[in-house]
Formats: structure tokens, C-alpha cells, sequence
């Protein structure tokens, strides 16, 4: 049965192009209520966060960040840099695609 695609499997996370992208939604997203998994805080590049800083005063915010629900507050789930700019810029909100989680 080589090259059937077994369509009842869901994506660990639902995003990209098509049909999944109609069920994200954007919204802006306090920045105090987003926490920062520890596995991404390790890739933080500060010299990357200050270029990316200067683009969004210059250009704006191009690329929402990712961020899915957990009770009370947001968990980042792409975009640790764009959102330490946008913190550094002082902004209280960052644009934001909320996206559903699934248990694999």
C-alpha cells in the first residue's frame, strides 16, 4: 500500500497554506501574556533581535508571530525574535496567529 496518504491523521499543529490556514485566526496578543518555552529562550540572538527591531519601526510587524492558548495565558510557538523586538520597542501587543495544538 505504498503511496496512500491516510487522511484521518491531523498535523501536531495546524498551520500552513490551503484549507488549514482558514483556521487560524489573528489577533493582538498582549505581550505580557505570552510565555516563552525555555527551549526556545536559548536561541535568543540579541544582535538578530535589535536588526529585526529597526525593521519593524521602519516596515512594521510582516510576519505574525505563532502562539497557541494554555489557560490563562499564550505560548509561543514561532517567533521568539520578532517578539523580543517588538518588547524592546515597548509595544504592548504583538500581532499574532492563534493555532490549535492537537495530541499527536
Amino acid at each position: 500500500m505504498s503511496g496512500i496518504v491516510d487522511a484521518s491523521r491531523k498535523p501536531a499543529i495546524i498551520g500552513g497554506e490551503g484549507a488549514a490556514n482558514a483556521m487560524m485566526k489573528t489577533v493582538q496578543v498582549p505581550i505580557d501574556q505570552i510565555y516563552i518555552p525555555v527551549k526556545h529562550r536559548k536561541g535568543l540572538d540579541q544582535g538578530k533581535v535589535e536588526k529585526l527591531a529597526k525593521d519593524i519601526l521602519e516596515n512594521g510587524l510582516r510576519i505574525p508571530i505563532h502562539v497557541r492558548r494554555d489557560k490563562d495565558r499564550y505560548v509561543l510557538v514561532e517567533g521568539l525574535h520578532r517578539l523580543e523586538a517588538a518588547r524592546s520597542l515597548g509595544e504592548p501587543a504583538i500581532t499574532s496567529l492563534i493555532v490549535q495544538a492537537h495530541r499527536a
